[in-house]
């Protein structure tokens, strides 16, 4: 099933959500003091494109100082914009019977959009088991 939904998120907009956040990534890691925030722009990319199946948790090892202050200043630059652009889209999509898991699956997406350091995706259907003791 997951298999399933993920084909369809991916024809219904999960690889124009995931080009959007590969290009992003791309001029992040061009204008190099913003590479961190290029990095998870990638990852948020390769969520979208296969989102059924995968979940996003806090990494190991709590955050720091930096992915604080870099998590406000992309929540001011561009994360409260994608955040809205991930509620439109969601809203487009529960339209339709079939649209209802892609558009919990797009609002998924709004905390990583919102605060994109620290992140790490792991598959759901397993317990996370840190290596981190």
């Amino acid at each position: 099933m997951k298999t399933l939904l993920n084909i369809i998120w991916l024809v219904f907009g999960g690889f124009v959500l995931a080009l959007g956040y590969f290009m992003a990534g791309i001029v992040c890691c061009l204008l190099i003091v913003t590479i961190p925030w290029g990095i998870a722009s990638f990852r948020i990319a390769s969520y979208t494109l296969w989102p059924f199946g995968r979940t996003i948790i806090e990494k190991p090892g709590g955050a720091g100082l930096f992915p604080l202050v870099g998590n406000v200043i992309w929540l001011v630059v561009a994360g409260i914009w994608i955040a809205v652009g991930h509620v439109a889209t969601a809203f487009a999509m529960a339209v339709t019977i079939v649209g209802i898991p892609l558009a919990i699956a797009n609002l998924k997406l709004i905390p990583v959009s919102l605060m994109p350091l620290g992140k790490q995706i792991v598959p759901s259907n397993r317990p996370f088991v840190s290596t981190y003791r």
